[in-house]
């Protein structure tokens, strides 16, 4: 099952509200050991893909050959 949440203040943390029909669900049980994956809402941009990457031309080099396959046709 797949639910979305909120994070909340906590003291000096941040937690989150299993809802419910979940905790039935899954048997959860106060003291129980569970995985949560986080899956970020931010979006991934070029920089940050630029960034991680190495690239046997430089950067700027790419980005102005890319741009070129964007120039209307003449």
């Amino acid at each position: 099952m797949e639910i979305e949440t909120k994070t909340r203040r906590w003291g000096s943390s941040l937690g989150v509200i299993i809802p419910k029909e979940l905790v039935k669900e899954e048997r959860l049980q106060e003291g129980q050991e569970i995985r949560i994956d986080i899956l970020s809402r931010k979006k991934t941009t070029g920089a940050d893909i630029f960034g991680k990457l190495k690239f046997k031309k430089p950067v700027q080099v790419l980005l102005d050959e890319t741009d070129k396959d964007f120039e209307p046709a003449e």
